[in-house]
């Protein structure tokens, strides 16, 4: 029987101290992930600017940041959009960080 508590004890205590960081992608890493991908698609504006803002969570527990559509646009001194991406990154749902990655003039 304390083989099994052993089992058990060393299970919850992996699940309690492993992350939950997650973010949205089109797919998942568990160990590691790393993607773009589209929001909105070519309005017609040039795209000669860039500008990008981001948003950051540790474990699930603390999450900081703006990834606002507006943040980026002022990042990057944009006032018409062309197009606005996002990127993706995860390491073992420990670390997650989403952006919003927005070209315009």
């Amino acid at each position: 029987m304390k083989k099994w508590e052993k089992i058990l004890g060393l299970g919850f205590g992996l699940c309690f101290f492993m992350g939950c960081a997650m973010v949205q992608s089109p797919v998942m890493g568990f160990i590691y992930m790393d993607v773009k991908a589209p929001i909105t698609a070519d309005s017609g504006a040039s795209a000669s600017k860039e500008g990008t803002a981001c948003a950051s969570s540790i474990l699930g527990w603390v999450a900081t940041g703006d990834a606002s559509i507006e943040a980026a646009m002022k990042n990057g001194g944009i006032s018409k959009v062309a197009t606005v991406d996002y990127n993706s990154t995860n390491i073992l749902m420990i670390y997650a960080k989403f952006c919003t990655i927005v070209r315009g003039q």
